[in-house]
């Protein structure tokens, strides 16, 4: 970080800053995610403007020892990281057993280091911090979503009377390779199965459009099956 920076430097880093941030928000945009190009692009260019400032408070941080005013301008841009937390965690909503908005959080955080990158001159640095996180948000978000992964899901099945046995609904689950984690059935009489309640897991790769393992519908067409429920 330079002493003294020159107004074309300022304008530098300023476009350098929108430019990352513009093309980081965009693919936020794309996949409708609730920080997109505009957020990112606030939170990004406003560490740029704070560690502009920071540059150009730099001149008055040697003080002769009987000034008053002690200058610590690297609070300012740890002040930044410390509010980004705030907006971080609102992006994050918790759904049940799983956490949404994780990865929108980080980009908030990584746009502000980008931002503090560009604002304190290291634009090298900055150039390939937008790279690296492109590669990341663009290229490795289909390899992430085609490697398999355990889901979870409970499946109920009504049965009328002289409907299938459990072994014979175990097997059809276990055809549509799934795994039984739990199993609660109950009966109106000693040989009516009236009801099962599954819940069971299967590996899949981790697609948004993934609803329940294909193979479970055949339960359907088994002969006394006459309800059937998916939870997930």
């Amino acid at each position: 970080m330079p002493l003294h920076i020159t107004p074309s430097q300022i304008a530098l880093r300023l476009l350098l800053a929108t430019v990352a941030s513009m093309l980081i928000g965009l693919n936020r945009d794309e996949h409708s995610r609730p920080a997109g190009m505009r957020t990112n692009m606030l939170v990004t260019i406003a560490a740029t403007l704070m560690m502009l400032q920071v540059n150009l408070l730099l001149p008055m941080d040697n003080r002769s020892s009987t000034s008053y005013i002690g200058l610590d301008l690297m609070r300012l841009p740890l002040g930044v990281l410390s509010g980004i937390g705030f907006i971080g965690a609102g992006a994050i909503l918790k759904k049940e057993n799983t956490a949404i908005g994780v990865t929108t959080a980080a980009t908030l955080w990584y746009s502000t280091i980008l931002g503090l990158l560009f604002g304190g001159g290291q634009l090298v640095l900055g150039i390939v911090g937008t790279f690296i996180a492109a590669f990341i948000l663009i290229v490795l978000r289909p390899i992430e979503a085609s490697i398999p992964r355990n889901h979870t899901g409970i499946l109920t099945l009504i049965c009328t009377e002289g409907g299938p046995s459990e072994q014979q609904l175990r097997s059809g689950i276990e055809a549509a390779q799934c795994r039984v984690i739990s199993w609660a059935s109950e009966y109106d009489s000693p040989t009516h199965l009236a009801q099962v309640r599954v819940e069971l897991t299967w590996r899949a790769p981790n697609t948004r459009n993934i609803h329940r393992p294909v193979g479970l519908d055949t339960l359907r067409t088994i002969p006394g099956v006459m309800g059937f429920r998916w939870q997930r």
